[in-house]
């Protein structure tokens, strides 16, 4: 699948051409632990199945293929939310904490669920820039985007019950996701080896209380300057009782890392449309044209390529972690992969 795209970057064909004749692949199966799980046919597959070489579509015809791919997309999805074996991983509430992570433009009728670790700054910016705040997203600082006081895009959770079942049923609704274990990746990298914009207490507060719990050799006075592994991290994660004990003290930081059923329940909010990160040169300019802000707002230029899944950085940082410590974790994030037609990867658990 990987390298096919890659190919079909290199000759300039668009992603959406692949889909062209899509024919859905039938079911696949496998074990996890002692379960068996049944995967139903992924939406990507059929960039495996149609390999055909062809010039770039017109504008007009890469529209309409996207918006085939949207739509199964949408299909796979819904499909997925009514298997009601994987409901406890794929149903939440539209709580409070749901409805704090979408951002809303009311000038342009569109609501955005932030799933961080795949691109929400960018497209945070696009939504200042349509609320009238900048002229366009380069102009925009980049620490005024993570500021919610000062960014001018309101959350949902501040309307009133009547205002969100309004904007719920009638704005534009968009979110992104990438393979869940590369999000995890990047959310480690991000908060406990980089930590870009300066947040301490995910090195000071957070990363201590998983080592103490999750590491097995530790010194008490060394926690802090230790720093969490990954191992640490992917523990943590896969532990369903101890990890809801801990997140409840973690509070909403813990946004980096949980599932984007958690995060943005789209099993219960019928989304217009889900992108993906890793085709994301391509899909950053079909939801401005499906949102009608096209001719009004750029996403931010993509360099070519970063947004790819790198199997070779996947294996790296899971070498070393225990397969039943990968099992649990994956049981944690099995419905992502679901929802979203990822495939399970079976090199990490097998």
């Amino acid at each position: 699948f990987i390298s096919f795209y890659s190919a079909c970057l290199k000759v300039r064909l668009t992603f959406v051409c692949a889909f062209r004749g899509y024919k859905k692949r039938p079911a696949q199966s496998w074990t996890v632990g002692d379960t068996k799980v049944v995967k139903p046919a992924s939406v990507l597959s059929a960039l495996e199945q149609n390999q055909t070489s062809s010039h770039q579509p017109s504008v007009a015809a890469t529209v309409s293929d996207w918006q085939a791919i949207s739509e199964s997309r949408i299909e796979h999805l819904s499909a997925v939310c009514k298997n009601s074996s994987l409901s406890n991983l794929t149903h939440v509430s539209i709580s409070k904490f749901v409805l704090d992570r979408i951002f809303v433009c009311d000038k342009r009728q569109i609501l955005f669920c932030q799933t961080p670790k795949v691109g929400n700054t960018q497209w945070k910016k696009v939504l200042i820039v349509l609320n009238g705040g900048f002229p366009s997203v380069e102009e925009i600082p980049e620490n005024l985007v993570h500021d919610h006081d000062k960014n001018g895009l309101p959350r949902l959770s501040s309307f009133s019950p009547q205002e969100i079942t309004q904007r719920l049923n009638s704005y534009f609704k968009f979110f992104i996701v990438r393979d869940p274990f590369e999000r995890l990746i990047s959310a480690f990298k991000d908060k406990f080896v980089k930590n870009p914009r300066f947040e301490p207490w995910y090195k000071h507060d957070i990363a201590p209380a998983i080592i103490r719990k999750y590491r097995r050799n530790h010194r008490e006075s060394d926690l802090a300057a230790s720093g969490l592994h990954f191992e640490d991290f992917v523990r943590y994660l896969g532990d369903a009782e101890g990890r809801r004990r801990m997140d409840r003290q973690f509070g909403e930081h813990i946004i980096h890392w949980v599932t984007y059923a958690e995060l943005c329940a789209p099993c219960e909010i019928n989304y217009s449309v889900v992108g993906h990160h890793e085709t994301l040169e391509h899909d950053a300019a079909f939801i401005l044209r499906a949102a009608g802000i096209h001719q009004l707002v750029s996403y931010p230029a993509i360099p070519p390529g970063i947004t790819r899944y790198n199997k070779t950085k996947v294996e790296h940082y899971f070498s070393g972690i225990s397969k039943r410590d990968i099992r649990r974790l994956y049981a944690r994030y099995h419905g992502d992969f679901q929802l979203f037609g990822y495939p399970t990867p079976e090199f990490l658990l097998n």
